[in-house]
């Protein structure tokens, strides 16, 4: 009797831990749960929080945009009422045509093509020819280049603005776009050279090792290995480069006098010192320099936000 009596309160213990055990597994499970809802809960919070302040942003950069496009479309008492008129009553289309009959616009165009082309050109090529030094060849002295290359990016350009004019004017080079194209070529631009450095070293090094094997030139490697495996960066380094050339405004301002050689950042400003009366007019005018950049920007934009987001990560 005693042993069944022992079986029976140890049968009953047992039960008793199953079912407790049970119970904190339930109350366990209900608190994850719980706390699994909260989170999410803050998360959809934060997020709608994070999309409010980033429309907002978003809104707060493109109204001077709308403001130019819309003003562009207004006759001149329009431009500066009170209150503002966002949305012309009247579009005058022809604020365009006067752009273009007042100045040579399409001759600044031109102008700033060209310049722009090659400008761009020689930036990625330059870049890609000092990175993949920097990146992939071992010679004595590599990481003090670099390390100096990165810290002319702490220059101010007016630091260097006499002495780059000084030099030329003596090559007799003002007047000319050669002072807007010629040094690009030869691998001035810090940043680009460090966005390249780093999306090279990210490439491994057994495909390389295996193009000299087979009896590849470095200048191969690089255009038939590198290169096509760079394209986000290189579309990153070729937009941030046509942005800088395109909208430089100070070194054409410097080098070139004569109006038929003015790119259009340029002849922007000829609108504002001629006609300022004429505001309509000059906001068609920015309205046909922005264009072609927002075009750009759409085509170029998976690369470009590629080649920013692969930048920096992996490598040697």
């Amino acid at each position: 009797m005693t042993m069944r009596s022992d079986r029976q309160a140890q049968g009953a213990l047992a039960t008793d831990w199953q079912s407790t055990s049970a119970d904190l597994q339930a109350n366990s499970a209900l608190q994850r749960r719980k706390s699994e809802a909260s989170r999410s809960a803050w998360e959809t919070i934060r997020l709608v929080v994070l999309q409010l302040f980033m429309t907002l942003l978003v809104v707060t950069f493109l109204v001077p945009t709308f403001w130019m496009i819309s003003s562009s479309l207004k006759v001149s008492t329009e431009v500066f009422a009170h209150p503002i008129v966002w949305l012309p009553q009247d579009p005058h289309w022809n604020n365009y045509v006067k752009a273009f009959q007042l100045l040579p616009l399409t001759r600044f165009l031109y102008n700033t093509l060209i310049i722009v082309l090659f400008a761009v050109v020689g930036t990625v090529v330059s870049s890609a020819l000092v990175a993949y030094s920097f990146a992939r060849i071992s010679w004595p002295g590599r990481n003090f280049w670099f390390a100096l290359l990165l810290a002319t990016m702490m220059l101010p350009d007016v630091v260097t603005l006499v002495p780059r004019f000084l030099i030329f004017k003596n090559l007799k080079w003002i007047d000319t776009w050669l002072p807007l194209i010629v040094p690009y070529w030869a691998g001035i631009g810090a940043i680009y050279v460090f966005l390249m450095r780093q999306f090279f070293r990210g490439i491994p090094m057994e495909l390389e090792d295996a193009a000299e094997i087979d009896g590849a030139s470095r200048i191969r490697v690089l255009i038939q290995i590198l290169l096509p495996l760079s394209k986000p960066v290189i579309a990153t380094v070729a937009v941030f480069a046509l942005l800088q050339h395109y909208n430089d405004f100070m070194n054409p301002l410097i080098y070139i006098n004569s109006m038929d050689k003015w790119p259009l950042a340029l002849g922007i400003r000829a609108y504002n010192d001629s006609y300022t009366q004429n505001w309509e007019v000059v906001f068609a005018a920015s309205t046909v320099m922005l264009t072609p950049m927002v075009a750009i920007f759409i085509v170029a934009q998976r690369y470009f936000v590629q080649g920013i987001a692969m930048t920096g990560f992996g490598g040697r």
